[in-house]
């Protein structure tokens, strides 16, 4: 009965990732997938609440056991992004972050840029983010057009994240997801940050407690 009401109150309110201060301005990860390890550099000082969900997720081991599950590739050969994280997974949530837009950050959709995804309303990130291997700035904000926050850049495992990209795709899948779905997701062991002090949230992981872990 406990356990029930553990699960019923994180996915009901959900946790809400910690304001923090100290941070330094750029904090690498590295992410230890199947088909390879990946580092990113997370930029905390010009898209500080973008950078500090994310270093929660990580600090959290949210991102462990998780997957890059999207290939979403472009007519130009080895260009597009892919997209790992949470997917729908609402026991690994935490509370969505604030949109900051490219605007706002002066970072943009280049080679290499880590990128919070999104569904439906601009402030609705959580735990799933793109990797770049080419420029994408329709993903920038525009006039009338929010676009995506960029938080970080990719600075080591390229040569994975344009592995991933090449795999093949299910021709299934909804909306802009259509044929872009992994039929083989990667699983992404392990995210750890290399630089600073590890902060954990302290919310329930649910996840955890259902699987026994």
């Amino acid at each position: 009965m406990r356990l029930l009401m553990c699960v019923m109150v994180v996915l009901l309110l959900g946790g809400a990732a910690p304001a923090r201060s100290n941070e330094p301005p750029v904090v690498r990860v590295r992410l230890e997938t199947t088909a390879g390890a990946i580092t990113l550099a997370i930029d905390v000082r010009h898209a500080p609440k973008t950078a500090v969900n994310f270093l929660a997720y990580v600090d959290d081991e949210r991102l462990d056991g998780t997957r890059f599950y999207r290939a979403a590739r472009t007519q130009q050969p080895g260009v597009g992004f892919i997209q790992g994280g949470i997917d729908t997974d609402a026991r690994r949530r935490l509370e969505p972050v604030e949109l900051e837009p490219t605007s706002k950050t002066g970072l943009r959709h280049v080679v290499g840029a880590i990128s919070m995804a999104r569904y439906g309303s601009p402030n609705s990130g959580t735990g799933n983010f793109s990797l770049l291997t080419g420029p994408r700035p329709d993903m920038d904000a525009r006039p009338g057009y929010q676009g995506y926050a960029v938080f970080g850049r990719v600075i080591g495992g390229m040569d994975v994240v344009k592995r991933i990209l090449a795999m093949p795709t299910s021709p299934g899948g909804e909306g802009a997801f259509k044929g872009e779905l992994l039929m083989r997701p990667v699983t992404i062991t392990r995210a750890v940050r290399l630089d600073g002090t590890a902060k954990p949230t302290g919310h329930v992981k649910v996840w955890k407690l259902l699987s026994g872990v």
